[in-house]
């Protein structure tokens, strides 16, 4: 959701739910993020309850989602968003970066996955690409994903030599490949190619839709398979 509204007021607006059990963290982060031109904060939320509350209200785009929070937890909570509501975005923004947590969030939906390291322009760059569609992850977090992957290498490379990549993969997805499996984000990948994240997102598009290859977990597992990284 970006772009021009039809009556020429700016950018369309997306509706974000703010969820933190800390006041002190929640206000204020709903605040900052109000005064982006194409955010548009509809609710703040103590727990997953009202984060559910707010959705059932809409109409919302993406929730930026606490893990830690009492009566119903972050991760529960979106997993019930996307069994209840598949259009609704989920970005993770939490102190913590264990293997748990953030399997626990992607296995249940989650879009994004932040630390509160992040800084504004890092939370709402996810939030409008979670609007969009797309997948944002911290850096930290990729490493722990990478390192989780790496620590699997030896079985995964024996899977993999039963799934060697498609021949019809260009050089550059390959090469696109080959930095997914050595942790790089879209913008990393962009910036060492010299090419736009447009169009690296284009690559990652095709090479997944050839190579069969399920999310960005994956993509690190055949990278590693097919010996890349």
């Amino acid at each position: 959701m970006s772009g021009t509204s039809e009556q020429g007021r700016g950018p369309v607006q997306l509706k974000v739910v703010v969820a933190d059990d800390q006041a002190a963290v929640r206000e204020p982060l709903a605040a900052v993020l109000g005064l982006a031109e194409d955010i548009d904060v509809v609710a703040a939320a103590a727990d997953g309850g009202e984060v559910l509350a707010a959705v059932a209200a809409g109409p919302v785009d993406v929730v930026l989602m606490d893990l830690r929070m009492p009566v119903m937890d972050g991760i529960e909570t979106t997993r019930r968003l996307t069994e209840e509501h598949p259009e609704v975005a989920v970005v993770v923004l939490t102190t913590f970066a264990d293997d748990e947590s953030i399997l626990g969030a992607l296995g249940a939906g989650a879009r994004g996955y932040l630390t509160k390291n992040a800084g504004r322009q890092d939370i709402t760059r996810a939030i409008r690409a979670a609007g969009a569609g797309q997948s944002v992850l911290d850096r930290e977090v990729q490493d722990r994903l990478l390192a989780t992957a790496r620590a699997k290498a030896a079985p995964a490379r024996d899977e993999a030599a039963g799934q060697p990549l498609p021949d019809d993969l260009t050089p550059r997805e390959r090469e696109v490949l080959a930095l997914i499996g050595q942790g790089l984000s879209n913008r990393g990948i962009a910036e060492k190619l010299f090419i736009s994240e447009a169009t690296v997102k284009t690559h990652i598009n095709n090479l997944f839709a050839k190579a069969h290859i399920r999310d960005r977990a994956d993509a690190v597992r055949r990278a590693i398979g097919a010996g890349l990284a």
